[in-house]
């Protein structure tokens, strides 16, 4: 009994089925091009390094890993990989590579190019994000302190296979396969573009860069030699920046418009959700989502935590929740409430003035501080970022606040230093895998906080890094409970350490034009934001 269903084990698996066996169930029309707007420029499209919520998507279509995942679920499928093993003490995954695979280059996906892709990752002169992912694979350690150029952990011993060897059981290896950073990539377009290969990728996924115009469009067609029949189903689709979000809307509403990246600016949404179109236009659904303020934990006063508690203390979060119309709850632990491992019983830090101010006196702070808080530049991250000013100062914190370019905020919120405070919104949190480890690694662990890294607050704690390594180590789906009650300590003790302020749990709410095709699910897809390769324009 095959199906579309991963077993994520120590039993030794070994399947084969079509890359993503959802693509059979319907007919979608094939053909059309579509525009998207966004108010910022891209950053990068180099899966080693990009990792915001906008370009996430568009690095998705442009390359191939050996997993991924059916379109609007986070249910995983072999993609490069046509077979998989995993043996019976879950430390060596073995996958045969899907044949005649070829990058938009013509050039054939070997073993060696999967190897040398999450090496690049891995490797520190790479300044990615998303290294931690694979500390799991032998050789970690020496590639990552720069001592060693390779890991051990990956071999290849033929042109058509690839083995991992892990030095731990992983409970979220498969998914790790599927993300960003373990897109397949070659090693001579990465050198020939000299440090440069963000601006120009070369993949094997669904579709390939035509044209990128700094400040105004990405032009992104369909790959012609794309391994999967009648995928995708666009022909093509632009990307415009430098929209506003509510210009976006209103071109949107028009028809020169097909999805509006941004969302729904709050002012607009009851208009738009009341509209007779609306019907057809808004895709509103719950996501793996917390918004958050990261206080940098290497920055003073944060390096106190009666200061960190203080200012937990200080947000009212209702009023944020009503900035965003209701479409998010207050939050007041890291992990969303739909994740497992939230505990349904915490409280966090409530809402009280008279103790943010009495724990701000006790670390010797009666008469307030300066600081700075950065926040991204799209409505209504800024007003959102004033809500937050006017209840730091309440407490006499005088906060000023930076709107800037998200890519400017991601910039300064991984350099060391740089950004005592950063309001998340806009690129907040969302799983990369539904896995609470998800939340941990790139954001909360060691890992995570290091130069281009995620880890904005700086936070590093030695002992809970020990601790989530054993939690994912518990791979054994009879001990899922185990794991995941493992997680739930972890979060609850971070937020006794209050390296965060969260603030919102958000739904996520896309516009699009009436002639766009499919299930809402693969506009707010969980693993993808869009799913660019199962949209389609109907005809």
């Amino acid at each position: 009994m095959l199906k579309c269903w991963l077993r994520q084990t120590t039993v030794a698996v070994a399947l084969v089925v079509t890359p993503v066996c959802a693509f059979a169930q319907g007919a979608p029309a094939q053909g059309g091009d579509i525009v998207i707007t966004y108010k910022d420029d891209i950053a990068t499209l180099d899966p080693a390094i990009g990792y915001d919520w906008v370009n996430w998507s568009m690095i998705k279509s442009l390359y191939s890993r050996l997993m991924d995942y059916k379109p609007g679920t986070p249910e995983l499928v072999p993609s490069l990989a046509e077979t998989f093993d995993v043996s019976p003490d879950g430390l060596t995954y073995t996958f045969k590579l899907r044949k005649g695979v070829t990058f938009s280059n013509g050039r054939g996906v070997v073993a060696s190019d999967v190897k040398y892709s999450i090496e690049r990752a891995v490797n520190p002169k790479t300044q990615g994000p998303g290294a931690g992912f694979f500390g799991a694979i032998k050789g970690f350690d020496t590639l990552s302190g720069g001592t060693s150029q390779t890991l051990e952990g990956i071999e290849t011993p033929d042109d058509t296979t690839v083995i991992f060897h892990l030095s731990r059981p992983d409970a979220t290896f498969l998914h790790v396969l599927a993300i960003n950073f373990a897109s397949v990539v070659p090693k001579e377009a990465v050198e020939a573009a000299a440090g440069d290969f963000g601006k120009n990728p070369i993949g094997s996924g669904t579709f390939v860069l035509k044209e990128w115009v700094i400040g105004q469009r990405l032009v992104f067609e369909r790959n012609p030699a794309y391994f999967v029949k009648d995928m995708p189903h666009l022909d093509s689709f632009t990307v415009e920046v430098g929209q506003e979000p509510l210009v976006a809307l209103l071109r949107l509403q028009k028809g020169e418009v097909d999805i509006a990246g941004d969302g729904i600016p709050p002012a607009k949404f009851l208009e738009m959700k009341n509209a007779p179109e609306g019907v057809d236009m808004i895709v509103d659904g719950a996501q793996l989502h917390t918004g958050y303020v990261t206080l940098n934990t290497k920055v003073k006063p944060f390096d106190d935590l009666k200061v960190r508690q203080a200012v937990n203390m200080a947000i009212n979060k209702e009023r944020i929740t009503r900035i965003l119309n209701g479409r998010a709850t207050a939050a007041n632990q890291v992990l969303p409430p739909l994740m497992p491992g939230y505990d349904k019983a915490y409280t966090g830090y409530g809402y009280d003035v008279a103790k943010a101010k009495a724990l701000l006196a006790e670390a010797g702070l009666a008469d307030g501080f300066e600081t700075i808080l950065y926040s991204t530049n799209t409505d209504p991250q800024p007003r959102i970022a004033q809500a937050i000013q006017q209840d730091l100062a309440a407490i006499g914190v005088k906060a000023e606040v930076r709107a800037l370019a998200q890519s400017n905020v991601i910039a300064a919120g991984g350099t060391e230093g740089e950004a005592p405070m950063i309001w998340s919104g806009g690129m907040a949190w969302i799983a990369d895998f539904p896995d609470p480890s998800n939340f941990y690694g790139p954001i909360l662990g060691c890992a995570g906080a290091v130069p281009g890294g995620w880890n904005w607050s700086w936070y590093c704690n030695a002992e809970l890094d020990k601790r989530a390594i054993a939690a994912d180590a518990i791979s054994d789906p009879a001990k899922t409970s185990e794991r995941t009650a493992a997680w739930e300590k972890i979060f609850t003790d971070i937020m006794a350490d209050a390296p965060w302020i969260p603030v919102t749990n958000e739904r996520r709410v896309v516009a699009k034009s009436p002639r766009m095709g499919g299930e809402g699910d693969i506009y707010i897809d969980p693993t993808r934001v869009i799913n660019y390769d199962a949209i389609f324009v109907k005809h």
